[in-house]
């Protein structure tokens, strides 16, 4: 069984004049091929946050997920000593907005999905086993959510096994320590290109198996 986990950093405005979007737009999907993997990686979340970030020291508040933005250096790098000698994958791209044809700004969702689907499209899928499970951030509205998976489906049906289902579940990132996997590693790749700070991402850098700007 194959379980990939999607999100992204940086946001999606175009206004450089009147506003101040970020430069950059990153999408990453983490690729887990076996389940004693995977439960070893969301393992590592539980435990981060136990003894880390709610530890008996800390009762002021209880704290539900790892962010990349809020999570400092030394709990981020805590967190990937643990899983540092599990096989996984990270596959990113980082479009550079100030690029995007002026067409194209006006229907961010369509920019969304067709970015996602350049990350997916360097996933193996024909070495998948019996199952695909693919968890995204819950971040769309309902009719979003269909058009998206609708056009994941669309597009990668020709290279998966018909035998093999495609799962596509959105969820929010407190509810799977997945995503907030993915949240952190695309969170260091967003600010190498974003601010050129590189110390997160130079921790994790050997998982990384495609990492390109687009546009």
């Amino acid at each position: 069984m194959w379980f990939l986990y999607l999100d992204e950093s940086g946001d999606l405005g175009f206004d450089f004049v009147n506003k101040n979007p970020s430069k950059y737009f990153t999408i990453t999907v983490i690729a887990v091929s076996d389940r004693r993997r995977n439960k070893s990686l969301l393992n590592a979340v539980k435990k981060t946050l136990k003894r880390k970030l709610n530890s008996k020291k800390n009762k002021k508040r209880v704290i539900k997920e790892l962010k990349g933005v809020k999570t400092t250096f030394f709990i981020k790098k805590y967190f990937f000593d643990q899983i540092k000698d599990i096989k996984f994958g990270i596959y990113t791209i980082t479009l550079n907005k100030k690029t995007v044809y002026t067409k194209l700004t006006e229907d961010k969702e369509r920019v969304y999905n067709y970015v996602a689907r350049l990350v997916l499209d360097q996933i193996p899928f024909e070495q998948a086993g019996d199952r695909i499970n693919l968890l995204i951030d819950k971040s769309k509205s309902k009719k979003e959510i269909v058009e998206f998976n609708n056009y994941v489906i669309r597009q990668l049906k020709g290279r998966i096994d018909p035998s093999i289902p495609l799962f596509i579940e959105h969820k929010a990132s407190h509810d799977h320590p997945g995503i907030q996997i993915a949240d952190l590693f695309c969170w260091g790749i967003f600010r190498k290109y974003e601010k050129n700070d590189k110390q997160w991402f130079n921790v994790f850098e050997e998982k990384v198996l495609f990492d390109k700007v687009f546009l």
